[in-house]
């Protein structure tokens, strides 16, 4: 529905919103738009995304490095590579732990779990450098 003329237009809040409510309040906190989801950025390190989508994409991803995989695995038995992107670990919102889970993985990545979190890589400007001989 749109907003009548003079009326600020309404957002819709996203579902997860309450997920990330606890990381709002560190000063290194940035929350992004990313492929349809929102992603959760402390220190400039990509740490959480969450996905409202259909499935593959709704519930939580757990941005990290594969070499991290099999501790977060073993603590996070509910956690799986996820289908699309296996490099992070997706925990689907139908699973019947997804709250508590997800909340316990927020919680650790804000105390910068060092398991969590991916530099994201330079974004590129499109143009290439040309070769000078």
């Amino acid at each position: 529905m749109a907003a009548r003329k003079g009326e600020p237009a309404v957002r819709k809040l996203h579902r997860h919103a309450w997920l990330w409510e606890p990381l709002e309040s560190d000063a290194t906190f940035v929350l992004r738009s990313m492929f349809g989801a929102k992603a959760c950025y402390l220190d400039g390190r990509i740490m959480l995304c969450f996905c409202a989508g259909d499935e593959p994409w709704c519930g939580l991803l757990v941005c990290t490095d594969r070499s991290q995989h099999a501790a977060l695995l073993k603590e996070y038995l509910h956690l799986t590579p996820h289908p699309i992107l296996p490099k992070w670990l997706y925990l689907p919102e139908s699973h019947d732990q997804f709250e508590e889970t997800g909340m316990r993985l927020v919680s650790q990545a804000r105390r910068r779990d060092p398991r969590i979190g991916v530099t994201p890589q330079a974004r590129s400007t499109g143009k290439r450098k040309t070769r000078t001989a």
